[in-house]
This record gives C-alpha cells, sequence and structure tokens, in this order.
C-alpha cells in the first residue's frame, strides 16, 4: 500500500506532468493560431494590394486621356470664343468700310493724302530725328553707301 505522501508526491508530480502538457498544447495552439492568422491576413493583404494594383494599372491610360481630352476641349473652346470675337471685330470692319467718310479718313492718316485745295503739313519731330541723324551718320550719305554699310557690318559680325 501506498503511504499518503507517497500519494502526494506522486499527485504532485502527476500534476506538474499534465500542467507541463497543458501549458506544451495551449502555446502550439497559440502559435498554430498566430501563424494561421498571419498567413491569412497575409493572403488578403496580397490580394487586396494586387485588386489594387490591378485597378491603378487599369485606369491610369484612361484618366490621363480623360484628363488630356479635357484640356484640349477647353483649349479649342477658348480659341473658337477668340474667333468668334475675331469675327465680330472684323464685322463690325466691314460696316466702317462701306463709309466713305470713314475711308478719307484712313487715307489722310496713313497716306496723308490732302484734297484738291488743301495744304498737307508733316510734322517731324526733332528729337526723333535728330536720333535719326545721329545713330550712324548716315543722314548725310546716300542710300546707297548706307546699304552697303550694312552689308559689310553683318559680314563683319559673321565673322
Amino acid at each position: 500500500m501506498a503511504r499518503k505522501g507517497d500519494q502526494d508526491r506522486f499527485s504532485t508530480s502527476t500534476r506538474l506532468r499534465l500542467l507541463g502538457e497543458q501549458t506544451a498544447a495551449r502555446v502550439y495552439r497559440s502559435q498554430n493560431r498566430r501563424q494561421a492568422r498571419r498567413s491569412r491576413l497575409t493572403g488578403r493583404a496580397a490580394f487586396l494590394a494586387l485588386v489594387v494594383c490591378s485597378l491603378v494599372v487599369a485606369l491610369a491610360y484612361p484618366m490621363r486621356q480623360y484628363v488630356s481630352q479635357r484640356s484640349d476641349i477647353s483649349d479649342q473652346e477658348r480659341r473658337m470664343d477668340e474667333a468668334k470675337q475675331q469675327v465680330e471685330r472684323l464685322r463690325d470692319e466691314k460696316a466702317r468700310l462701306q463709309d466713305n467718310l470713314y475711308i478719307q479718313r484712313l487715307a489722310r492718316e496713313h497716306l496723308h493724302m490732302v484734297l484738291p485745295g488743301e495744304t498737307g503739313y508733316t510734322v517731324i519731330d526733332p528729337e526723333a530725328a535728330e536720333q535719326r541723324g545721329t545713330e550712324e551718320g548716315t543722314a548725310d550719305r546716300p542710300w546707297y553707301s548706307n546699304v552697303w554699310d550694312g552689308v559689310d557690318h553683318a559680314d563683319s559680325n559673321k565673322q
């Protein structure tokens, strides 16, 4: 027969062994769960990343084309508005050119035209004439000398 002390010792060692086995089983289960959870999370994350990358690749070119075409459309609309404004200005100019007084005024301004019996005057700005004459001292020389000097000057700058 076993003594009471032997039973306690046996039961204690048995209890320790059982406790050790239970602890080892818990640790093993928790490691398996972590690995399973980590594997499952990694697989989901990889699939999600693949889906996101696929969407980005699939939508990148059409979005770029869309933005480019919107830019082209706005540019064409701006050019169309400018063309409409130019057409309107040209219509106004055409209507003004139908008036003989407007044509006479343009001829007087741009061509220095005078009607018979009128005396025409041309006022020269003294500062502008002085600057033109002193630029290269060309006012006193014949025109062909100025042209030839210009050719010589251009040749010397080229080399």
